[in-house]
């Protein structure tokens, strides 16, 4: 069975300070099994930043469209559509949008659920 889902602005929620679109695990995903990964369509309206953000999973951001900025630890670089952005887990990143048009991207993240923290005994 082929599952088709259309990335839309007009599908998405608020999270993480700008508009969010869970796309993995899709509707119906847990009836064959949780998938290894998620991801998420992500949309930032021109002038405007994400939220902090820091987890123990590893992204990968592929750009849609739009030019931004990402902030990660102590690194920032530029970025525009076409471009693939690797963030290592438990690194603080926050995506800017200092344009004039929507930016948007996929965030591809793994595993699914973030692991716990280790306890040290």
């Amino acid at each position: 069975m082929i599952t088709k889902i259309r990335i839309s602005l007009s599908d998405a929620s608020e999270e993480f300070g700008m508009a969010c679109q869970r796309l993995i695990p899709w509707q119906g995903a847990a009836e064959g099994g949780e998938p290894p990964v998620g991801a998420m369509a992500c949309f930032l309206p021109s002038g405007s930043s994400s939220e902090p953000d820091c987890h123990n999973q590893d992204e990968v951001m592929i750009v849609l469209s739009g030019t931004g900025r990402l902030d990660l630890a102590q690194e920032t670089t530029d970025f525009q559509a076409g471009d693939l952005l690797v963030l290592p887990r438990n690194q603080e990143h926050v995506v800017h949008n200092p344009t004039g048009s929507l930016l948007s991207w996929v965030s591809v993240y793994w595993p699914l659920h973030e692991p716990a923290p280790e306890v040290s005994a």
